[in-house]
């Protein structure tokens, strides 16, 4: 589980604002964010597991965020989620090419949602192959704010409205000025207020849906742990320059990364 706010094509100064937590097991092997692939053009934290990524962006400027969809029964033969991200940073294709690649082969896979985006052509999409059994439509993204957790872009989950309010409170005091990534971190994605249980999408258990549906997650289960493994702001100027800060559980400890670099188009432009 994974939630996300964001604002697109719609600051002065960030072409792309975005905020993340991902939830997953404490016991799962994870790195912190970094240039782990062989191409030496993707960045993103890496699940050791299966490989992939959640959150990732490239030197060419192209950006992909990945969260499950909670559901109740998922497939233990289904291809790795983690994987869509990455295919996508490391390929040539458009947002919408790659998501209309997905139309033909999305039902390999558990339910996802997918942000695609390409900062030097302004475009981004969202694909999901969830409601089971539906038509898989690619669609695009409009400028403004949006959310997206563990249902549809933009549903009204009670986090993600929660989320939402917060985030465009703080960037109302802002304003157009420089926004610092690390203080909104801990203003908006530390949040462990939960939903009233009329609030829930009754899915599934509703003992493990109320332990999820506050922004920060933190649950005790059978298998250990589980919750909010790390938490990331991943911002772009309209210079080209790219900012990935990330703080990350390691053990017991919160550890703090930065990645810098410049959108390689941008800066030859």
């Amino acid at each position: 589980m994974c939630i996300a706010v964001f604002v697109w094509q719609a600051h002065p100064l960030y072409p792309l604002f975005m905020l993340q937590n991902r939830d997953e097991y404490h016991n799962r092997a994870t790195k912190e964010v970094g240039w782990w692939w062989e191409d030496g053009e993707t960045l993103g934290g890496r699940d050791e597991v299966g490989g992939g990524t959640w959150l990732g962006c490239s030197r060419g400027g192209r950006v992909a965020l990945l969260t499950n969809v909670l559901e109740l029964h998922s497939l233990p033969e289904a291809r790795t989620r983690g994987d869509l991200p990455l295919l996508f940073l490391q390929s040539k294709k458009s947002p919408r090419e790659f998501a209309q690649q997905l139309v033909k082969e999305g039902h390999q896979y558990n339910g996802f949602n997918l942000i695609l985006a390409d900062i030097c052509s302004k475009t981004m999409v969202y694909v999901s192959n969830r409601p089971k059994g539906e038509p898989i439509v690619v669609q695009e993204v409009s400028p403004g704010i949006h959310v997206i957790s563990n249902a549809k872009l933009d549903s009204p989950w009670h986090k993600a409205e929660r989320l939402e309010q917060t985030f465009k409170e703080e960037l109302r005091g802002y304003g157009g000025s420089e926004i610092p990534a690390k203080e909104m971190i801990e203003k908006l994605m530390r949040d462990k207020v939960k939903a009233e249980q009329s609030e829930l999408p009754h899915i599934c258990a509703i003992d493990w849906e109320f332990n999820l549906s506050s922004i920060f997650v933190q649950v005790d289960t059978p298998l250990g742990l589980y919750g909010t493994r790390s938490s990331a702001a991943l911002t772009v100027k309209t210079n080209g320059d790219v900012n990935f800060y990330e703080t990350t559980l390691d053990k017991d400890t919160w550890k703090e990364k930065t990645v810098n670099y410049q959108i390689q188009k941008l800066n030859s432009q």
